[in-house]
């Protein structure tokens, strides 16, 4: 049974200070009862991350994740953090293949299916960002971008793997921009991935494999989106920088 799952993304925000008090505001406001089953996880920026691991060390309702990984273990890469780094951390999970990255790191499917390896090699689980442009939105061919994302950056991964393999359905066109796909548009991506899912994997993997809607949720169109059969939960950018705000969207997933 698919895990439903929230995940904040800070990506490139907060000092130190705003850091530390947003996640003493959340360990406040993320109660049993607001999580309920819902897997919650935070991805601060890199430089904080041992603290914020440090205080979050006996909270069992959030878990810690970065931002990135680089495709070695180690070596001559400067400014880079390997996942080998980030598992000493005693982190949870990684972000790989965000838009962002893709759009101004020259990111591609292959690079991205290193560094999911590297991510299960260090026993890291790994949330791979898949989605379409607004030019292949109107273009009409969405889908096929984004099982080629699918295909491409999860090939040669088996069933097992995919264990420890998280999608998240990002239509870049609606990330950071206001905009959100409907939640019918939504859904209906959603269920192409699941289909192709269930011809790679198998339908039993596929039912277990959690796909995450990733453009603009927000408290007020969380329930509705939520509420779609293939849509289990939310990678959140902006409104995971409130903590009041990730906690209506948490809250939102735990009764849907």
């Amino acid at each position: 049974m698919r895990r439903k799952i929230v995940a904040g993304n800070w990506k490139m925000n907060t000092t130190y200070n705003e850091a530390m008090d947003l996640v003493a505001e959340l360990k406040s406001s993320l109660t049993e009862e607001v999580v309920g089953e819902t897997g919650v996880i935070i991805t601060p920026p890199s430089v904080f991350l041992s603290d914020v691991v440090n205080e979050l060390v006996d909270n069992p309702f959030i878990a810690v994740a970065a931002q990135n990984c680089h495709e070695q273990d180690n070596g001559a890469y400067t400014g880079e953090i390997s996942a080998p780094m980030l598992a000493s951390l005693d982190l949870d999970a990684v972000i790989i293949g965000h838009s962002e990255r893709r759009q101004y790191f020259g990111e591609t499917n292959a690079s991205c299916k290193v560094k999911i390896g590297q991510a299960l090699n260090n026993e890291l689980a790994a949330i791979y960002c898949i989605g379409e442009t607004l030019e292949e939105r109107k273009s009409g061919n969405y889908m096929d971008v984004i099982l080629s994302q699918c295909a491409e950056g999860l090939e040669g991964f088996s069933e097992e793997d995919m264990d420890n393999i998280i999608l998240a359905y990002e239509p870049v066109w609606a990330i950071g921009t206001g905009e959100t796909a409907s939640p019918e548009q939504a859904q209906e991506v959603h269920a192409g991935i699941r289909a192709w899912l269930v011809e790679r994997f198998g339908g039993e993997a596929a039912q277990d494999i959690s796909v995450l809607y990733g453009g603009s949720c927000k408290p007020g169109n969380a329930a509705e989106l939520f509420a779609q059969p293939d849509i289990d939960g939310g990678l959140i950018g902006g409104a995971s920088l409130s903590a009041a705000d990730f906690t209506a969207i948490v809250k939102a997933r735990t009764e849907a």
